[in-house]
């Protein structure tokens, strides 16, 4: 099947929220949800449905409310999961079913205990309940690029026989090589019968850090799917990065001959998106989406970009949503001028929200002489994140510490309509004033991370901390922005115990 473009399929909602930590609520997925389908990507992978009734319940919210993107279930090659994956889908206009299979010898001897004829009936069966059941069916070679060519060969015929029209050949545990993968998928395209029937699909991920490289040799041997996250988040070293791969062949129009639909000027706020949600950091030397993806410190390239940006810079902060000549704004700015800014940032700010956003915005900038659009990202999306069910709000709190002093923290949280004050003491300021916390909620859960990142630069930048709390099995992620990093951490703090 010949397209002149290379499909995105994310899976951000099923792959990346497998990484550890980045576990997201209904309301979490559905938002970034949206957000891809304003980018414009031709798959939303939504989740595992058969795997816990939280799942389910996800995947079938955003393919009842998320249009344009195709919605795709996961399910293993067994009945209960196929037929679960239909169901969780039923509602999307545009649907399709997601099965797979492990191939290696290593996966069917010690995880399967099956041999290669069971595993390619297995495949068959799948396909074939799960094509009277959509249209679409996609097939997955689990750890395709440890698997005998032949065989694998065999199996994709077997399943495009039974209806699959889209093969994917992943590349599980991130060993292959970009020769090596483009090779396999040239064999598979030259000797399958029936290939130019079917989208060929790549999936990799980044152990040894050539998961982009991976999938882009794959896309010069045909593929024309490739399956990806955003920021590149996912199992141990993560999946290959969608912004990577949408800006590689971009850039490289020239040379890959072939682009992708993605509209790439959504790519930094999905970025910020993800990151707030999960608690995940962003490396700042992260390409495209680190925040020195496009700075330059050096004189020689400050040089060159001040005479002609393309001497260092091979894209343009705007292609990816960036705005190069940052809006600074201060205590004197109006509602108007906020909410504009707001919009231009790619919020839809409801009133309350706005006004809520405003207010703190002034008290901020009565700390900081410039508020930039980082600062005014991350404002606004710690209130949209507010809700009128919050029982836990902090209402003051005071930190003692030094050389010869032990650290103490004394917080007073309004409970619903009462006010509770507590003080503790602990290893550290930050531990004192999280136990006062505890105490004063009743609540003890597990401190599982604590991230604090600059939201920008300079003495008086704002800071973002990133709480991960587990309690009874139930694992969330807080996140607030303050210029005072102990307000940060104490509100993070509470708002992954409203989580909670």
């Amino acid at each position: 099947m010949n397209q002149d473009y290379v499909k995105i399929f994310d899976t951000t909602l099923r792959d990346g929220e497998q990484c550890p930590g980045a576990a997201m609520s209904e309301d979490e997925k559905l938002e970034i949800a949206h957000h891809l389908s304003k980018m414009k990507v031709d798959v939303i992978e939504a989740g595992f449905p058969i795997s816990s009734p939280v799942q389910f319940q996800a995947v079938q919210r955003i393919a009842r409310e998320v249009q344009g993107p195709i919605i795709a279930g996961l399910a293993r090659a067994m009945k209960a999961d196929i037929e679960s994956a239909s169901m969780a889908i039923a509602p999307a206009t545009r649907k399709r079913i997601h099965t797979f299979i492990a191939s290696s010898p290593i996966h069917m001897k010690h995880k399967l205990g099956k041999n290669p004829s069971e595993v390619l009936a297995m495949a068959r069966e799948a396909v074939k309940i799960s094509r009277n059941l959509v249209e679409d069916v996609e097939f997955s070679a689990e750890d395709g690029t440890r698997s005998e060519w032949e065989f694998l060969r065999e199996l994709v015929e077997a399943v495009i026989e039974e209806g699959a029209s889209t093969i994917n050949i992943p590349d599980t545990v991130g060993y292959t090589t970009p020769e090596e993968y483009g090779k396999l998928f040239a064999f598979l395209k030259s000797k399958v019968k029936g290939a130019e029937k079917v989208i060929f699909s790549a999936h990799c991920h980044n152990d040894l850090g050539l998961a982009v490289a991976n999938s882009l040799a794959a896309v010069l041997n045909g593929a024309r799917q490739i399956e990806c996250t955003i920021n590149g988040i996912g199992e141990r070293a993560g999946n290959t990065a969608m912004e990577e791969i949408a800006m590689a062949m971009r850039t490289r129009k020239d040379f890959f001959g072939i682009e992708t639909n993605l509209e790439t000027t959504h790519i930094a706020r999905a970025s910020y998106l993800v990151k707030n949600i999960t608690g995940m950091v962003v490396q700042p030397n992260k390409a495209i989406v680190g925040a020195n993806a496009f700075a330059h410190e050096s004189g020689i390239h400050q040089d060159g970009v001040i005479k002609n940006r393309e001497t260092y810079e091979i894209m343009k902060p705007e292609s990816i949503g960036l705005k190069s000549n940052r809006m600074v704004l201060g205590r004197h700015s109006g509602r108007a001028g906020f909410k504009d800014r707001i919009i231009k940032l790619g919020f839809v700010p409801k009133d309350d929200e706005l006004e809520s956003a405003y207010n703190r915005f002034l008290e901020i900038a009565d700390r900081k002489k410039e508020i930039f659009d980082e600062d005014l990202t991350a404002l606004f999306t710690e209130e949209s994140r507010k809700s009128d069910q919050d029982i836990y709000q902090l209402t003051r709190f005071e930190i003692s510490t030094g050389t010869e002093k032990p650290p103490s923290a004394s917080i007073e949280i309004k409970i619903k309509d009462k006010i509770k004050t507590e003080t503790s003491k602990g290893d550290g300021p930050v531990d004192s004033m999280f136990k006062a916390i505890d105490q004063a909620t009743g609540i003890h859960p597990l401190l599982l991370r604590l991230l604090i990142s600059p939201v920008t630069e300079g003495a008086d930048a704002m800071a973002e901390a990133s709480v991960t709390l587990e309690l009874d099995d139930k694992r969330v992620v807080g996140k607030a922005s303050s210029t005072d990093i102990m307000e940060a951490c104490a509100v993070s703090y509470i708002d992954a115990l409203n989580r909670l």
